[in-house]
């Protein structure tokens, strides 16, 4: 009996032995190190993770100052499936003279797409911005390939080579632009006249003797 509960004491003391070996032995192989992220990597600060591009100028602001010129080496991107010559031939797309300010699906003996065909109105200037910037959200199942001008300037430039082609239509207004109040003034309350400089001041007026 005694031998057996020495045994047993044994084990007892070589498990607990064992249990604090282990115990040391992970402090010490883990020491300095950290322990594993549950998302690896890291931020880096000033950085945005998400977030759209600043939209820039519109498109009407854009078009005020377009260059037809530059527009010319743009269409050089749609030359290979369209003239834009007077009387030119259709090609893969339609003959381009004098587009602008035409309703959708104008030129004669060619044959548009049943999409570009049911779309109302005419090509004016905002309804070719949306064309040029995606032809297939503009006309979803459109016939034409082409993925777009993601670059407002080139939609600009590319328009008003367009408008010189024939079309004469007139510019859109460029949005107003108020002008931001100047740091340390403040606008009159509504009601009231602003100061004038060097005149003198009114005197109130006494109330009447009741």
């Amino acid at each position: 009996m005694s031998n057996n509960n020495t045994i047993a004491g044994w084990v007892l003391a070589g498990g607990i032995a064992a249990l604090g070996f282990s115990i040391v032995s992970g402090k010490y192989f883990h020491a300095g190190k950290h322990e594993r992220p549950e998302v690896m990597g890291y931020v880096i600060e000033g950085v945005e993770t998400s977030g759209g591009a600043d939209s820039g100028p519109s498109i009407e602001t854009l078009l005020q100052t377009a260059d037809a010129a530059a527009g010319e080496k743009v269409f050089g991107k749609c030359a290979a499936c369209h003239t834009i010559n007077q009387g030119g031939a259709n090609g893969i797309g339609p003959n381009l003279w004098a587009t602008m300010g035409k309703p959708h699906g104008h030129v004669a003996g060619f044959a548009y797409s049943d999409a570009l065909k049911s779309v109302p109105g005419n090509w004016d200037w905002a309804s070719m911005d949306a064309w040029l910037t995606s032809p297939r959200k503009y006309a979803n199942g459109t016939k034409m390939t082409f993925a777009g001008l993601g670059k407002a300037e080139d939609r600009a430039n590319l328009m008003v080579y367009l408008n010189a082609q024939g079309s004469n239509l007139p510019l859109p207004a460029a949005p107003i632009v108020e002008a931001a109040p100047v740091e340390g003034e403040e606008a009159p309350a509504t009601g009231e006249e602003a100061p004038v400089e060097g005149a003198e001041p009114v005197a109130a007026e006494a109330a009447p003797a009741e």
